[in-house]
């Protein structure tokens, strides 16, 4: 899918209107590396899917054009980011 092209191997920076600022590598093999935590990500139909620690598996629309993304939940955008390639900030 787009969304998988888009994120797979690279990391999205920017920030969520909820919670702020955030920086995440999505690792190939499903792991989100953050500054200080790990989580599972997945594609699942057209939604980015999350499961944080201690929370349930929470899925998003995303709207990708170039190399911005926004994360849409119930049909209003809640988030952006920019994809930048890699691991820039060597998460692990």
């Amino acid at each position: 899918s787009e969304i998988t092209a888009a994120i797979k191997g690279n990391t999205v920076q920017g920030s969520m209107d909820a919670s702020g600022a955030y920086t995440e590598f999505y690792a190939e093999d499903g792991t989100v590396f953050g500054p200080d935590y790990k989580a599972a990500w997945s594609v699942e139909g057209d939604q980015m899917c999350w499961v944080y620690e201690g929370s349930p598996k929470d899925c998003w629309d995303a709207g990708i054009e170039g190399d911005q993304i926004q994360w849409i939940k119930d049909g209003t955008s809640q988030g952006t980011g920019t994809i930048l390639p890699g691991n820039p900030n060597s998460f692990n």
